[in-house]
């Protein structure tokens, strides 16, 4: 193999040569979209090529087909486990079809959540993947004014295609559990009202409630934000010596909720799976490892990832909303059966 100049950028030419083939075998060999060949020749050529230090230029190759082969993910910030975790599943499932997806926080304030989206756009993006959460957001009707391709992950407005998790499902999943363990004092802490998420999840509570004929007092169904924090304060408001009557479980709207409910229940000295069962949702890594490992409705990040990736580069499939099931998870947080030999566990 005859050795390029030092200092001398290796072209695909240079490739083609040294591995006997002819321009065109070695681009297709080299494709970096998901299409190159698998032969014994192609992968010669590779190795050729990384023996020889070429880099692909796939920005210009991309702009030659029209294209980036680039996608934006717009999320309201990297500090939320879920978040973070759904950007790491939507950049696997986008190098699996040849794209690169560069992220965005936007926070929870419309406006920088267009700037934002802007800037994306600005860098000649692919489509938009927007992971943002309120329910009066005009940004996906503002993209499908402009014709641009996007799609909304673990929320949905009702019209943008969407890739979610059946949140209903996933709440009536938690309850249901709950309501198997012979609960009847259950709370439940959602999340904002103005998400899809929060309200999904509250309406498969309700069925889960309706079903087992029990009717939930007003004041044990909160909605609050999705942090820790805002699991902590529900918690005291359910969970504070002076309120009248304590529910014996609570089903947490997402993990950091739950958090916040096993912290006020140690300040208040009740201890989850004994005293209180809990269950929450997201199976994020840290659920298992908690001191009481914490029941949650697992969501199928990688599966969500994939369907929106395939919203976008496959515009105008049906169905343009597609829902994944959740898997409730049990573990230590929602205890046993609150019966024994017929008769009511004293709480």
């Amino acid at each position: 193999m005859e050795p390029v100049a030092p200092g001398t950028p290796v072209t695909l030419r240079d490739v083609a040569a040294a591995s006997g083939v002819s321009v065109s075998t070695a681009s297709r060999a080299l494709d970096e979209r998901g299409n190159a060949p698998k032969s014994a020749a192609a992968a010669h050529v590779r190795k050729v090529a990384e023996q020889l230090g070429y880099r692909r230029n796939s920005f210009a190759s991309s702009l030659r087909r029209g294209e980036t082969r680039t996608l934006g993910v717009l999320v309201p910030r990297l500090s939320d486990t879920v978040m973070a975790l759904m950007f790491e599943a939507l950049e696997r499932a986008a190098a699996g079809r040849g794209y690169f997806a560069m992220v965005a926080t936007s926070g929870d304030d419309p406006d920088d959540e267009r700037r934002a989206a802007e800037t994306l756009l600005g860098r000649n993006v692919d489509g938009l993947i927007l992971a943002t959460a309120r329910l009066d957001d005009e940004l996906p009707r503002l993209l499908r004014q402009r014709g641009v391709a996007h799609a909304l992950v673990l929320r949905t407005d009702g019209e943008s295609p969407s890739a979610i998790g059946d949140d209903e499902v996933g709440g009536y999943l938690a309850v249901r559990h709950l309501i198997d363990l012979g609960h009847r004092d259950i709370a439940v802490v959602t999340g904002p009202d103005f998400t899809s998420t929060g309200t999904a999840r509250l309406q498969g509570a309700r069925k889960a409630f309706d079903e087992a004929g029990i009717k939930p007092r007003k004041e044990w169904l909160i909605a609050a934000g999705y942090g820790i924090e805002n699991g902590y304060s529900a918690g005291e408001t359910l969970l504070a010596g002076h309120a009248r009557k304590r529910p014996t479980a609570i089903f947490a709207a997402n993990d950091n909720i739950a958090m916040g409910v096993m912290a006020a229940a140690h300040h208040h000295h009740i201890t989850i799976a004994d005293d209180l069962a809990l269950v929450g949702y997201n199976d994020t890594p840290l659920s298992a490892r908690l001191p009481t490992p914490l029941t949650s409705v697992r969501v199928p990040l990688d599966q969500i990832a994939a369907t929106a990736i395939d919203l976008i580069v496959n515009p105008g499939a049906e169905p343009h909303i597609r829902r994944s099931m959740p898997t409730l998870i049990p573990r230590q947080s929602s205890g046993g059966p609150v019966h024994f030999r017929g008769k009511p566990a004293q709480r």
